[in-house]
């Protein structure tokens, strides 16, 4: 399982032309499944997320976690996270879980994080979206477990 979390001032995902979910000051979560990830795993992640010290306290440092300043999640299913660039020059994605897998655990990721405190807006999973955010920093980090 892999997650991307960009620190937002704001951030929407739209289906066609329509917004379906927002969220102020927080992070999203671009996440990927790969087809051996667990139940543990999506939990282990989203305690990792809720607690990622990526914002700054008053001296400027990273020392202050999403619980600890209130922030929400946009959380998006992305599958192309998985893929495995090796060999040549088209993406294989065969190592990314398909739908029927994906989906529960994508939830059970989600409703994990919301388990922590943290409020979530989830994307549309298997649909085709549009994210917008702004990126506060900007700040990207990469999680794998």
């Amino acid at each position: 399982m892999r997650a991307v979390v960009q620190r937002v001032a704001w951030a929407s995902v739209s289906v066609d032309g329509e917004t379906v979910a927002e969220v102020g000051a927080g992070v999203v979560v671009l996440l990927g499944v790969a087809a051996e990830d667990t139940d543990e795993q999506a939990g282990r992640l989203a305690g990792k997320v809720a607690r990622l010290r990526i914002f700054e306290n008053d001296d400027g440092r990273f020392d202050l976690s999403l619980l600890e300043v209130s922030g929400g999640a946009l959380v998006v299913s992305q599958f192309t996270l998985i893929a495995d660039t090796r060999k040549g020059n088209r993406p294989s994605f065969t190592l990314a879980a398909v739908p029927d897998l994906a989906e529960p655990l994508y939830e059970r990721f989600c409703a994990a994080l919301e388990n922590e405190g943290v409020p979530v807006a989830r994307g549309v999973f298997g649909a085709r979206l549009q994210v917008s955010l702004v990126n506060d920093g900007p700040v990207t980090i990469v999680l794998d477990v």
